[in-house]
């Protein structure tokens, strides 16, 4: 089981910050699913910011009567082998299973302004997100496409990489959320090396592998053809691959996305970056299934989410798998570790004895 990975920790618990998203959709029920059992709770803390009139509306209506949960008004307040849940009101809200509402909207907004001032005062550790609906959560406050480029903004950083992860298979993309019809005039030189440089940093320090393989996609249909459907191959994407070579890193391709996929050959590399949404986020959810996990890299700080929306079709009928939630919990953890281990390993030389093992993979 992927929590026997913690144990060693224990003595220095994380406390894991998760945002409850839109309440009208399943994020209660995969929130309070995957927390039922007690054990984790001597592995990690859980900051739950949401309702707790809502919790306790999901526990009643899903039977869940050895559920139990301690209400604070203050991270700084958690208990320890306890779920904590954050309030962020404590008044009744209306619950409307399945349907979009501005009230659903603003406090799952809420509950992202709250958690990330949380962050920034090292109360919290990392966070996870549960679904929020991009249009409810629209207003002057939150104008961003989603979660990746809120939080880009929030920690002030350069930019970011949407990287979807399911053990093993890593997959980033140069644009997030973008209309297909604008993607080829957003690509550039600048662009694509940027995203390569931030997945390439990723993989060393938040998953500890030393020499990164990445595959990089094509736009076009079979690669453009040889320019028959496009050129972007051979005059933007192939050159963009030789400076990041001559910057070190070992990326490879153009490939065309689906004999990629469809040959297995993503199993050769330690991440793909495709050049928009739907190329990279199809394939990666048909092969992760339900562990899919969407994490924020290049960020200062430790960001994942399940790898799936709202479902208001399946809300409150107690159908939601907790997986992909569950595996963000646990990804956020090892991430935050392997970038500790980083730091230790970068700040302590190395034995002459160890030196040699530089091309290991972690």
């Amino acid at each position: 089981m992927m929590m026997n990975k913690f144990r060693k920790d224990k003595e220095n618990k994380i406390k894991v910050a998760i945002t409850h998203g839109d309440f009208n959709g399943i994020s209660y029920e995969i929130m309070m699913k995957s927390l039922m059992d007690p054990r984790l709770y001597e592995l990690f803390t859980p900051v739950v910011y949401a309702l707790p009139k809502v919790v306790g509306y999901h526990r009643k209506s899903m039977h869940l009567n050895d559920f139990n949960y301690h209400v604070i008004a203050d991270a700084s307040k958690t208990v320890s082998h306890k779920l904590n849940v954050r309030s962020l009101n404590d008044e009744e809200v209306k619950i409307e299973l399945g349907k979009s509402s501005p009230m659903a909207g603003e406090f799952a907004y809420k509950a992202l302004e709250v958690a990330v001032a949380d962050l920034k005062q090292n109360k919290v550790d990392v966070l996870v997100t549960a679904p929020i609906n991009k249009e409810n959560i629209h207003s002057e406050e939150f104008h961003f496409q989603g979660h990746t480029e809120y939080l880009t903004d929030r920690f002030g950083a350069d930019d970011s990489l949407m990287l979807m992860v399911a053990g093993a298979l890593k997959v980033g993309t140069v644009t997030n959320h973008l209309p297909v019809r604008d993607v080829p005039a957003a690509l550039s030189e600048e662009l694509i090396i940027r995203k390569l440089n931030l997945l390439n940093e990723s993989l060393r320090k938040d998953f500890l592998i030393d020499k990164p393989k990445i595959a990089v996609l094509g736009l076009n249909p079979h690669g453009g053809d040889g320019g028959l459907i496009g050129d972007e191959e051979e005059t933007l994407i192939r050159p963009c691959l030789i400076k990041a070579k001559k910057q070190g890193i070992l990326a490879f391709g153009p490939f065309p996305a689906d004999g990629f996929f469809g040959s297995g050959a993503y199993a050769k590399y330690d991440a793909i970056l495709g050049m928009y949404h739907d190329q990279s986020l199809i394939p990666f959810k048909i092969l992760a299934g339900e562990s899919g996990v969407n994490y924020t890299a290049g960020l200062s700080v430790v960001r994942t989410s399940p790898d799936h929306g709202t479902a208001y079709d399946i809300a409150g009928k107690n159908l939601a798998s907790p997986e992909s939630m569950r595996q963000a919990i646990y990804l956020a953890i090892q991430i935050f570790q392997n970038r500790q281990k980083w730091k230790k390993m970068n700040a302590d030389p190395l034995p002459v004895s160890s030196q040699t093992n530089n091309g290991r993979r972690n």
